[in-house]
C-alpha cells in the first residue's frame, strides 16, 4: 500500500527537528522541504545556472556553491526578483520532494516545511501536524540558538505564518513545551496513532 503523507509544520523555535529526529528513529520516512530548496541549487543543478545568468557571478561563493544569505539580500527589496526566482525553484523543490516521498516504505512518510500553510503545501498531505509552543518559548529558545536579538526574532515570527493560522489548518498538535524524553513519548504516541490511521484519516 502507499504510504500516505503527513505535513509537519510550526514556527521558528517551535523544536520541528527534534520532533523529526524522534519520527525518523521510530523508522518513519522523512522529507525536509528546506534541504530540497539547498538540494536544487547546488553545483551542477540547472537552476544555479539560471540564478548565476540572472544575478551574475558574484552571487557564487568561491566554491561555485550559492551565496544563500547575498541572494537573501538581493531580494529582499526587489519583489520582481523575489517572483521570478520563486517561480523559478518552486516547481523544481515540488518535484524534488515528490521524488523523495516516492522512496518511502514506511506506512506514511513526513514531509516538512516552516512554510507547509503559506505556500500552500499542506494541499499535498493527507494531514497536517503542528508542533506549538507559547510565542515567549519560541523567542527564547530562537535568541539561544541562533544569537540573534529577540528584535530580529520577533520580525521572522511576524513574517510567518501565525500561530492562529497553522493551527486552523492542524489535524493534530503537539505542544512541545517541556523536555526531550516527554516530547519522545509524545511522538511514540501519535506515531502508534498514525499507524492504525488509512490515508491519513480516521
Amino acid at each position: 500500500m502507499e504510504p500516505w503523507i503527513l505535513g509537519l509544520t510550526g514556527g521558528i523555535g517551535s523544536g520541528k527537528t527534534a520532533v523529526l529526529d524522534r519520527f525518523a528513529s521510530l523508522g518513519v520516512h522523512v522529507v525536509d522541504a528546506d534541504q530540497a530548496a539547498r538540494w536544487v541549487v547546488e553545483p551542477g543543478r540547472p537552476a544555479l545556472l539560471q540564478i548565476a545568468e540572472r544575478f551574475g557571478s558574484g552571487i557564487l561563493l568561491t566554491d561555485g556553491a550559492l551565496d544563500r544569505k547575498g541572494l537573501r539580500e538581493r531580494i529582499f527589496d526587489n519583489p520582481a526578483d523575489r517572483q521570478w526566482l520563486e517561480q523559478l525553484l518552486h516547481p523544481l523543490i515540488r518535484a524534488e520532494i515528490a521524488r523523495h516521498l516516492a522512496l518511502a516504505e514506511s506506512p506514511y512518510a513526513i514531509m516538512a516545511s516552516p512554510l507547509l500553510i503559506e505556500s500552500g503545501q499542506y494541499r499535498q498531505v493527507n494531514r497536517v501536524l503542528v508542533v506549538d509552543v507559547p510565542v515567549s518559548l519560541q523567542v527564547a529558545r530562537t535568541v539561544a540558538r541562533d544569537q540573534v536579538s529577540e528584535e530580529q526574532v520577533r520580525a521572522i515570527l511576524k513574517a510567518q505564518a501565525s500561530r492562529e493560522a497553522r493551527l486552523q489548518h492542524a489535524d493534530d498538535v503537539l505542544v512541545n513545551d517541556r523536555d526531550l524524553s516527554w516530547l519522545g513519548a509524545e511522538v511514540e504516541r501519535l506515531h502508534r496513532f498514525y499507524l492504525t490511521l488509512r490515508g491519513g484519516q480516521v
